[in-house]
């Protein structure tokens, strides 16, 4: 077979994506021709995309050869995949046609583009959100979605035309656009230029005429509304009406929390943070944020969830750190622990365990693991060539290296790599190396180190990946990743390291040694939940009841998709794997990359210092989660982020519907007479609800953090529309309406209240106490909007949400973190060292005096921020802060160091 193609014509995006499907399937030669070559030779116009089967016959349609690439790799015809076909060349090429015309060839934009489009655009968000599946004909990508998405694709590979509100429509671009054939026929078609690729070819093509059809309308929520069958409106009107009935009763709580048969059991991992420094907010995104909203949404679905972190200890970047500060490693790590546990504790994350990787447990189970490797033949031994320092009388790490770059002549390249130019660097290819200890020259000799044997383990890993792939959550780039290895075939991975801070070799001959860091991190988990219950083994030996989902940035996920599956197949010990892998891209800052050395970004030690409430920042990270692709840190955008969505959009929205309710009913929520309008608005908000249980479900977390706001958006058009501070002033018959309308709104804040807690759980708690929303409905969500705040309900006090933010506060912040500050955070806050500096100015106290006035200090600045959270009154909050800072001078006395001198603030 032989295919035709010509960059920048728009047919050939689907056609290569599904060539790209079948690849392997039959001999294929694919062609790149002009725009004017006459390919078909019975056609008089040229036309591509063209496929010439092996009998001499062609294709010429885009749905034609695309459903023939798909026969191909063993696809299935079905009706609803012909019926989304017939829409696309009947709807959707017409409106999408004209809206490229417009936008490439007329140098149109914004709406003069969308617009024509938005119509087709929100029946695909509609479609997908209904049938509650991630795909347009199920829950597999089909015929149909790579012919749409190669349609889509130019349009809205550029944000500005994929409309923020249509979540269902935005989760399932990007989930196709991040898949390798589709990356490839974007690449080969649009050639890095977007849209203007395109500019020949349309230039050729007649100017299309408008789409046919009412016109397309900016108010959403009639759209919306307008679709939903009278069926889906009387179900979501009987849901609402059952109320608080239909909450099933809560479970009850386990200390330790351990798996029950016959229930849903949900183990959640964070990837273990290095205990060696504080984490930025990229790594706090990337891990345990994401992994604390999925625990959350877990526990409000009644789920038995067990959710643990903790730090990873040890390793060659403990040894250095400790160096560095003069500490031992046990030192080194005692403090940093402590200093991680508070940032997440300020970041309100729900871990039920938090641990460390430094304990007798970590030993026994990672040297359980590897005697069973070891006996099962899965473990060599191999010479290693290192640099060794004759001085120190040992060999060095990577890190405890230095010298000239090989490729850039950097003279401060490390031992694993440079940084001025990024390359990685083998430590004996460094020019001029010196020991980081002692300066002195090392020499190169030959170790001996032990290996995982991961090719004798690549068939199994690959028959476990084929079992548990297929129904599974792992994100693509976490299934890419993982592919691409396997692909260029495993290798033996060295799991030994010449080091003194480890866990100890049990080997005869590799008493010296200890493992590499990257075979026992991972088996840390294990060891946490040891430490946690010494039941551990109901969690980790126990696939068939354990539902495992690992969160973790993207540069970890060899580590979990190859490394440790394959040493725990190996150990053929009935371990629990990973069944849901969950991985970020990178969060950058601003324009460049967060550095604490340089004093770029804020890092989680700092956020706390900014003013800002944790929950804005926590809505802030997940509405950038970098879940596709790279996202970017911005002051500027968080100011319009808060501004417009939390103050503006939610805030408002949940303050008025509880002050109309205090204002013209004397608190109590009034009766509700729903009208055939109200109850379309029911199964509305049903829809969204459900589509946010979908997403987060299929851990899009993103995404779902729209699903609310979509929500808020209608219920503040709601009020709009009816306007009650008008009709409680009318008749009788007004008054009621202002009554119902009011309900309504009041319950959709509650059921809001409920969405937000895994995303913002202070701030959740808030409008729940306002409301006196009952205790069940605070702590399950269904997949129905119930009624949890009935006639005659009784609400507290309304008070506002958020704050403004504002543009000089936001200016000050973003010179402070943009390369000004030093490295404040260590040496202000080393409270936690084992051995404090001792000033000029007098001696230290004992660590039990220190650890005594740090939990005052903790203590009182829990009091401060809770009374500024209640906007309590100022001298109060002054005479709280006052406490607060002798506390801190009498601690900076105990620890041996000046006091801080006392900060003035700018007056706005």
């Amino acid at each position: 077979m032989r295919l035709f193609v010509s960059e920048g014509a728009p047919g050939s995006l689907p056609v290569l994506a599904a060539a790209g499907r079948a690849r392997g399937r039959a001999e294929l030669l694919i062609s790149t021709v002009g725009p004017e070559d006459c390919v078909v030779p019975f056609l008089t116009r040229p036309k591509v995309p063209v496929l010439q089967l092996d009998s001499g016959n062609y294709l010429f349609s885009t749905s034609a050869i695309c459903r023939y690439f798909f026969l191909l790799s063993g696809w299935e015809q079905d009706d609803l995949t012909n019926q989304w076909l017939e829409w696309e060349a009947t709807e959707l090429q017409p409106a999408l046609s004209a809206a490229l015309y417009y936008l490439v060839v007329q140098g149109k934009k914004g709406e003069d583009v969308l617009g024509s489009v938005r119509r087709a655009l929100t029946h695909i968000d509609h479609s997908l959100r209904r049938q509650n599946c991630s795909f347009l004909a199920g829950e597999t990508e089909s015929l149909a979605d790579i012919v749409l998405w190669g349609a889509l694709y130019p349009l809205l590979q550029d944000p500005a035309y994929l409309p923020e509100e249509l979540s269902a429509l935005h989760s399932w671009f990007q989930t196709l656009s991040t898949q390798e054939p589709c990356q490839r026929a974007a690449e080969t078609v649009l050639k890095q230029q977007g849209v203007l690729a395109l500019r020949p070819y349309l230039q050729k093509q007649p100017q299309p005429s408008p789409p046919e059809g009412r016109a397309v309308t900016n108010e959403p929520e009639e759209e919306e509304l307008a679709i939903l069958s009278e069926e889906e409106i009387a179900m979501a009107v009987t849901a609402w009406e059952k109320g608080l009935e239909s909450l099933p009763p809560l479970r009850p709580q386990q200390n330790p929390v351990l798996p029950v048969a016959g229930e849903r059991n949900v183990l959640i991992t964070s990837a273990l943070p290095y205990v060696n420094n504080v984490p930025h907010l990229g790594n706090i995104i990337g891990c345990v944020l994401s992994a604390d909203v999925f625990a959350r949404y877990s526990r409000l679905r009644q789920w038995n969830t067990l959710y643990l972190c903790g730090t990873d200890e040890y390793g060659t970047a403990t040894e250095t750190k400790a160096m560095e500060e003069g500490l031992t490693p046990q030192e080194i790590c005692d403090k940093y622990h402590i200093i991680h546990a508070d940032i997440y504790r300020w970041f309100n994350i729900s871990f039920d365990v938090f641990g460390r990787t430094t304990t007798p447990q970590q030993t026994k189970i990672t040297q359980d693991i590897f005697q069973r490797l070891l006996a099962r033949g899965f473990v060599l031994q191999d010479t290693v060539e290192q640099l060794r320092c004759e001085r120190c009388a040992r060999f060095l790490a990577d890190r405890f290296v230095e010298g000239v770059c090989p490729f850039c002549g950097f003279e401060e390249a490390r031992g694993d790599q440079c940084d001025k130019c990024g390359k990685l660097i083998n430590a004996v290819e460094l020019k001029k190396p010196q020991c980081k200890v002692c300066r002195s020259c090392p020499v190169v000799k030959s170790s001996q180190h032990l290996f995982l044997d991961l090719p004798k383990l690549e068939k199994r890993l690959e028959e476990w990946l084929g079992r548990t792939l297929p129904g599974s959550d792992w994100t693509p780039n976490a299934w890419f990743i993982t592919r691409s290895w396997l692909r260029d075939g495993l290798k033996p991975r060295c799991i030994t390291r010449d080091l003194k801070w480890g866990t100890p070799v049990p080997l005869e001959g590799f008493e010296d040694k200890v493992f590499y860091v990257w075979f026992d991190a991972t088996i840390g988990y294990l060891s946490i939940t040891a430490n946690y219950t010494d039941q551990w083994e109901r969690w980790w030996k126990n696939p068939e009841q354990v539902d495992l989902y690992q969160f973790m940035a993207k540069d970890n996920v060899p580590f979990h998709g190859i490394v440790f599956p394959c040493s725990a197949l190996g150990a053929e010990d009935n371990y629990t794997l990973v069944s849901h892998l969950i991985a970020t891209e990178y969060l950058n800052y601003e324009d460049g990359k967060f550095s604490k050395s340089r004093g770029v970004g804020v890092f989680g030690d700092m956020a706390q210092d900014t003013g800002i409430p944790a929950d804005i920042w926590r809505f802030y990270l997940l509405y950038m989660r970098p879940e596709g692709q790279d996202s970017t840190f911005s002051w500027t955008d968080m100011l319009l982020k808060n501004n417009s969505e939390l103050l503006n959009n939610l805030g408002n929205f949940i303050n008025r519907a509880g002050m109309f309710v205090s204002k013209f009913f004397g608190g109590y929520v009034p009766e509700m007479v729903l009208t055939p309008d109200d109850q379309r608005l029911l199964a509305h908000v049903t829809l969204e609800l459900r589509h946010y249980h979908q997403l987060l479900e299929k851990v899009r977390i993103r995404d779902a953090l729209r699903s609310i706001l979509t929500i808020s958006r209608h219920g503040n058009q709601y009020i709009q529309v009816n306007e009650p501070w008008k009709q409680i002033k009318g008749s009788e018959a007004d008054r009621q309406r202002a009554g119902t309308v009011t309900g309504l709104a009041v319950n959709i804040a509650a059921l809001l209240s409920v969405m937000l807690q895994p995303y913002m759980p202070t701030v959740s708690a808030t409008i729940q106490a306002q409301l006196q929303l009952p205790p069940p409905a605070c702590s399950i969500l269904l997949t129905n909007f119930l009624c949890t705040l009935p006639a005659g309900h009784q609400i507290g006090t309304v008070s506002p949400l958020f704050q403004k933010l504002e543009n000089d506060q936001i200016e000050s912040l973003r010179q402070r973190f943009g390369g000004g500050q030093l490295e404040e955070t260590l040496d202000l806050k080393a409270k936690t060292s084992l051995k404090p500096t001792v000033a000029e100015t007098g001696t230290t106290a004992g660590p039990q005096q220190i650890q005594a006035l740090m939990d005052e200090v903790t203590k009182q600045g829990n009091i401060v921020r809770e009374l500024k959270a209640q906007k309590a009154d100022k001298n109060q909050v002054a005479a709280e802060v006052a406490k607060l800072l002798d506390l801190k001078k009498q601690l900076a006395v105990a620890e041996g160091k000046p006091p801080e001198a006392p900060k003035g603030k700018k007056k706005k």
